[in-house]
């Protein structure tokens, strides 16, 4: 018998990349919407992508489905579940307002559906839950800007700023004002960068938008000085390997850098991105970087942990979910 996976939290996580293509036509058919797929296993094909914007492009077409709060609750239930199947314990969330409201929905239709099923995650599912509002950086700053002027009445339902989208040609520099606003508000800042945007935008993140986390930055590795900074500050670095492999970041799971970025002293975590689109939810990056980088038993020990340091939790809760990793028996 298989051994329960080890307890971790996911940091790297967009609430629209759970759409599994079944709930997909679910939505469509409840809503009325006409996907250009004859079927769930047609559109699955369909995730096969080149590099980040064919995935984006897939990504945001699908979005039509969700329309009201009934459908984010629908994917944030369906998400729970597997998560919490997969060891994890806290998840904090990312979700992309504009994508909603440039279709006509809008943000508190977005919040409300996913906060209906977030408020009471953690005694349903055993997992802990926060959201993190991301703006689209290949949208205009003055978007992001009224973006998070939209979003003020939610604000206790919003613990942070994310920046994701297409990275190359949309530096983080773009979004300096929007972060200072959030900073001002007290929100946690993240940013993605340093997946196909040079190690220059990670250091932008860092300097212009004060982040406290950046999602992905494996091209840190091409600046020796930004990984030694990243290491001297313990900035976590949330690593997404199988998406990855699907975005042709890295060609192949085995050579995936992240065995470098453990032996240089970063502060790595694992996650799933978008993992319906990805092929694996959490355990499955821990169990695909297992096997294809040889990791062993100890080294997941270290990356679940990790996973728990560079949450935005209390230190009674960080302390707790260590104890858990630390008291985890492997098969």
């Amino acid at each position: 018998m298989a051994s329960a996976p080890i307890p971790k939290a996911e940091l790297h996580l967009h609430i629209e990349g759970t759409l599994e293509p079944e709930l997909a036509f679910r939505l469509a058919g409840r809503n009325g919407v006409e996907l250009r797929y004859g079927s769930a296993e047609e559109l699955r094909e369909a995730y096969s992508f080149s590099d980040l914007q064919s995935f984006l492009d897939l990504y945001y077409e699908l979005m039509a489905v969700l329309r009201t709060e009934d459908d984010f609750a629908d994917l944030a239930r369906a998400y729970l579940e597997r998560a919490a199947a997969q060891g994890v314990r806290h998840a904090e969330i990312f979700f992309d307002p504009q994508a909603h409201t440039s279709r006509g929905v809008p943000i508190g239709t977005v919040i409300g559906g996913l906060a209906r099923v977030l408020d009471d995650s953690e005694e349903r599912y055993g997992v802990s839950t926060a959201l993190i509002m991301c703006f689209l950086r290949d949208e205009s700053a003055d978007s992001a800007l009224e973006t998070l002027q939209a979003a003020t009445p939610y604000l206790d339902r919003i613990i942070g700023v994310g920046l994701d989208s297409a990275e190359v040609g949309n530096p983080p520099e773009k979004f300096r004002e929007v972060y200072d606003r959030a900073a001002a508000l007290g929100l946690r800042r993240v940013a993605h960068a340093g997946e196909e945007g040079p190690p220059e935008y990670v250091t932008q993140a860092l300097d212009l938008l004060g982040v406290e986390r950046v999602d992905h930055g494996l091209r840190s590795l091409e600046d020796p000085e930004l990984v030694a900074r990243l290491v001297r500050d313990r900035i976590p670095l949330t690593v997404c390997p199988l998406s990855n492999v699907r975005l042709r970041a890295v060609d192949r799971l085995e050579d995936h850098p992240l065995p470098r970025m453990l032996a240089a002293g970063l502060l790595v975590t694992v996650n799933s991105d978008d993992p319906a689109y990805f092929g694996g939810y959490a355990d499955d990056n821990f169990t695909a970087v297992r096997d294809a980088l040889g990791l062993d038993d100890e080294t997941l020990r270290d990356l679940a942990a990790n996973s728990f340091r560079a949450a935005f939790l209390d230190d009674t809760r960080r302390r707790a979910y260590l104890e858990q990793v630390a008291a985890h028996e492997f098969g």
